[in-house]
């Protein structure tokens, strides 16, 4: 089996029971309704579920190559610069707030993401991400009743 069938079967085992466990702590959550506190834990762990089910599926269907000396085409710069997004992303929030933050961690990571040979489109990404943050807030503030951080942004918002 190659190295990269292997690497694709840990991952969606990984994923499997990684959403397995969640699922597992989730049942412990009273459920009073139907969409309730425990209604997103849930759909994540279902998530979880599918996507190491779906990730097993492919690895199945990936051709099997016994190719000495194959590359790992893995893009570890990436992997690290997202983890560092996300680390100071959960350190700023709460001073910052949420709108300003989202907003930096999804331009920053948008720019992260994007390919070397594809050429970085500044203004529809600070665009995209001022719309999601936007839209997010005021989801949670509106339809949930629920604040978010607001931080630096706490004397312009209610």
């Amino acid at each position: 089996m190659s190295y990269t069938k292997k690497r694709e079967y840990v991952a969606g085992a990984f994923f499997l029971i990684v959403g397995l466990g969640y699922l597992y702590l989730t049942s412990g959550i009273p459920r009073k309704q139907f969409i309730d506190a425990a209604f997103v834990p849930y759909v994540l762990a279902f998530t979880m579920c599918l996507l190491g089910v779906l990730q097993l599926r492919a690895a199945y269907k990936l051709p099997v190559s016994e190719q000495a000396g194959e590359k790992d085409t893995a893009d570890y710069r990436t992997v690290w610069k997202t983890l560092g997004l996300i680390v100071a992303y959960a350190a700023f929030l709460e001073p910052v707030g949420f709108p300003v933050m989202t907003v930096v961690y999804l331009f920053l990571q948008f720019i992260v993401l994007t390919p070397r040979d594809k050429k970085i489109s500044y203004p529809m990404y600070g665009v995209i991400a001022v719309m999601t943050s936007a839209i997010v807030y005021l989801t949670f503030r509106q339809a949930f009743d629920m604040m978010l951080p607001v931080g630096l942004m706490s004397g312009l918002i209610e």
